[in-house]
């Protein structure tokens, strides 16, 4: 029995510079958006969007590793996430029970399209704190709102939440393949059962539908507001030319005023 571990450890990697260095330096194979490193007794796959699992690996090999991929990682943070199995292979049937992994060959393909679904799981939390954050920065607005009947905030902090808000939303939807059955399975398809299996019993799509769902309903609070200031800077803008009308109305009573004293 072994010890599977998925961190996500950055935003991204720099992917590319981050292979040259593995095929240097590790008995390394590159698949789409992934890299097999060997290292006995145990080994790893590194996604390109910041997620590494470790399988079978010892403590002091699996945190040089990870030290090495920190010199790779763009935005890295300081929270742990991650996820933790167990697993064992020579079983039967590949099935997931009580987060053991019960492999059957434990060789690359399986254990690659087991890792696929570990990733992106780990890669959803991080979202989802991201996701948690945009909601507690926004939860005092409505309640502002409904007591006073208007709020403080200003025309840039309602576009900067806006902006932060839609950068979460194109991450899960479409950066990171989270809605898709990633690419490597269109040239393993024989595997592809094994991630499906894996996303399932981690409930990938359903948190996604359930963050999307609470993400929609504050872009249309965002929303709402937004179209309340324009109206506002709107109504400035007519108040100011109406003066300027006037004004310059003034302006000429005066000046023929004048014209009639003469």
């Amino acid at each position: 029995m072994g010890t599977c571990i998925a961190y996500c450890i950055a935003k991204t990697f720099n992917f590319n510079d981050l292979r040259d260095y593995f095929i240097d330096n590790y008995r390394t194979t590159v698949y789409r958006d992934c890299i097999h490193v060997l290292k006995d007794p145990g080994e790893a796959f590194i996604f390109s969007f910041g997620v590494v699992v470790f399988w079978g690996l010892m403590h002091d090999t699996a945190q040089r590793l990870f030290d090495e991929l920190e010199q790779f990682s763009n935005d890295t943070h300081g929270d742990d996430i991650m996820e933790e199995f167990s697993f064992s292979e020579g079983n039967e049937q590949l099935r997931i029970h009580e987060d053991h992994l019960y492999l059957t060959t434990g060789d690359v393909l399986e254990k690659i399209a087991l890792s696929h679904g570990l990733a992106q799981t780990v890669k959803l939390a991080e979202l989802e704190i991201m996701a948690q954050e945009t909601i507690e920065s926004t939860h005092h607005i409505p309640i502002n709102i409904a007591k006073k009947g208007k709020t403080q905030l200003s025309r840039r902090e309602i576009a900067m939440m806006r902006g932060k808000l839609f950068l979460v939303e194109t991450d899960i939807n479409l950066n990171f393949e989270l809605l898709d059955t990633p690419e490597f399975f269109w040239e393993f398809p024989e595997v592809e059962y094994i991630y499906e299996t894996t996303a399932k019993y981690l409930d990938v799509k359903p948190r996604i539908e359930i963050l999307n769902k609470k993400l929609t309903i504050i872009r249309e609070l965002l929303n709402m507001l937004a179209d309340e200031m324009n109206h506002k800077h709107s109504a400035i803008l007519e108040w100011i030319i109406i003066w300027l009308i006037a004004i310059e109305i003034l302006l000429f009573l005066i000046n023929e005023y004048g014209k009639f004293l003469k």
